[in-house]
């Protein structure tokens, strides 16, 4: 039986882009604080507009807008993969944290790429 999706809460890949947030807030905790305005804050809003645009985009009207607003957490996740990079080479986190953090934000992006597909 299927469930009814009711509001964006009920969607896997907003519950993903929400996991992902917690992640990167984890993450960017440890960061130095010299970095409070500069990485870290990039990144945890990257991490932020990632759920958010899948929810704005859930309350259109149209298909059409939901795909634009899928199309910018796709661009949020690109940041998010760069900035990820970038906190490793800068020593600020482990490449083990790196990898992991990579692969959920992977996960994420296919799982939005598909919706698109589907829309």
């Amino acid at each position: 039986m299927e469930r009814k999706i009711r509001s964006c809460r009920d969607l896997d890949i907003w519950k993903k882009g929400i996991e992902t947030v917690r992640d990167v807030y984890k993450t960017t905790w440890k960061f130095p604080k010299v970095e409070t305005y500069g990485l870290i804050s990039q990144m945890r809003r990257a991490a932020v507009s990632v759920p958010s645009n899948i929810a704005e985009g859930f309350r259109r009207h149209h298909n059409k807008e939901y795909k634009q607003f899928l199309y910018v957490s796709l661009g949020s996740c690109a940041e998010l993969e760069t900035q990820i990079t970038i906190a490793k080479e800068l020593k600020y986190m482990m490449e083990s944290e790196e990898v992991v953090l990579l692969e959920k934000l992977d996960h994420l992006c296919r799982m939005i790429s598909n919706l698109i597909k589907k829309l």
